[in-house]
C-alpha cells in the first residue's frame, strides 16, 4: 500500500486559552504542525495483446491529463522504462532465444527496478503514472502463454514490486489474429510465439479482468482510436474523482 502524499506546514500561533485561563496576546509563540494532503498519485496500466494500440492510447491519455486536468504525467513501459530496463528489453525481446523461466525472471528484474526507480517516486510526488504493460502481462504471457503457472508468476511479480498494483487497468481486447496484422517491422520473440500462444494470453487477460472488475476496464480495441480514447478518459476521470473524493 502506498503512503499518502503530504506536505508539512509549520504555522506560528499565539496560544489563546489553556485550561480555561486567558493568556496575554504577548505570550510565548509556539509552533503548530498542520498536515495538508496534496493530490494523490494515480497508477494506471494498459494491457492487451500485440497490436491492440496500448502505446497510442497511453500517449493520448497523457496529453489529455496534462492539458485538461493539469496533472503531472509519467509515461512509461515494461520492459524498458529505465536505462537498465532498455538493456533487459533488448535481451528478452531481441536477444537469443531464452527458456521460459529465464524469460520470466528477466521481466521480474525489470519490473522490480522500474517500480523502485521510477514508479514509486513518481506516485509519491502526486504524478499520474501510465505504463504500457505491467505485471498482468507477465501472468498472461509467461504464466499462461509459456505454461509456467499463473499463480507462480504472479507471486514472483508481487514480490518484485512489494505488492504494488495499479489503481486502474485498461484491457484493450482484440482478436490476436487481427492484432498481429497491425504490426510492422521484424517480429520480436513474443510476437512470433504462435497463434496458440497468443490465444492463451488473450484468454488469460480476460479471465483476470473478470476476476477483479473493480480494477479492470475491458474495451473493444477493434473500434476507432477516438472512440476508444473517449471511453478511456471516462474511466480514468471517474477513477481519479473517486480517489480524490475518498481522500486517498
Amino acid at each position: 500500500m502506498r503512503s499518502r502524499n503530504v506536505v508539512l506546514v509549520l504555522v506560528l500561533v499565539r496560544p489563546g486559552r489553556v485550561h480555561g485561563s486567558a493568556r496575554g496576546v504577548g505570550g510565548p509563540v509556539t509552533l503548530t504542525t498542520v498536515i495538508l494532503q496534496t493530490r494523490p498519485g494515480f497508477f494506471l496500466s494498459f494491457e492487451g495483446g500485440e497490436g491492440v494500440g496500448k502505446s497510442t492510447q497511453a500517449r493520448l491519455l497523457g496529453e489529455w491529463l496534462r492539458a485538461e486536468l493539469g496533472r503531472e504525467v509519467v509515461l512509461t513501459r515494461e520492459p524498458g522504462g529505465t536505462t537498465l530496463g532498455m538493456e533487459l528489453r533488448n535481451a528478452v525481446l531481441h536477444g537469443e532465444d531464452l527458456d521460459a523461466r529465464t524469460e520470466a525472471l528477466l521481466y521480474a528484474a525489470d519490473r522490480a527496478h522500474h517500480v523502485h526507480a521510477l514508479v514509486r517516486p513518481s506516485l509519491a510526488r502526486g504524478a499520474v503514472v501510465i505504463t504500457d504493460r505491467y505485471l498482468d502481462s507477465s501472468v498472461a504471457y509467461q504464466g499462461d502463454g509459456r505454461d509456467l503457472g499463473a499463480a507462480e508468476v504472479e507471486q514472483l511479480s508481487l514480490w518484485a514490486t512489494e505488492g504494488l498494483l495499479p489503481d486502474l487497468t485498461v484491457l484493450l481486447d482484440l482478436d490476436p489474429l487481427v492484432g498481429l496484422t497491425r504490426l510492422t517491422g521484424d517480429p520480436d520473440r513474443l510476437e512470433r510465439a504462435g497463434d496458440a500462444f497468443h490465444a492463451r494470453t488473450r484468454q488469460a487477460f480476460l479471465d483476470r479482468a473478470a476476476a477483479d472488475p473493480g480494477r479492470w476496464r475491458v474495451l473493444d480495441a477493434a473500434r476507432g482510436i477516438d472512440e476508444i480514447q473517449a471511453e478511456v478518459r471516462a474511466a480514468v476521470g471517474s477513477a481519479l474523482g473517486a480517489r480524490l473524493g475518498a481522500g486517498a
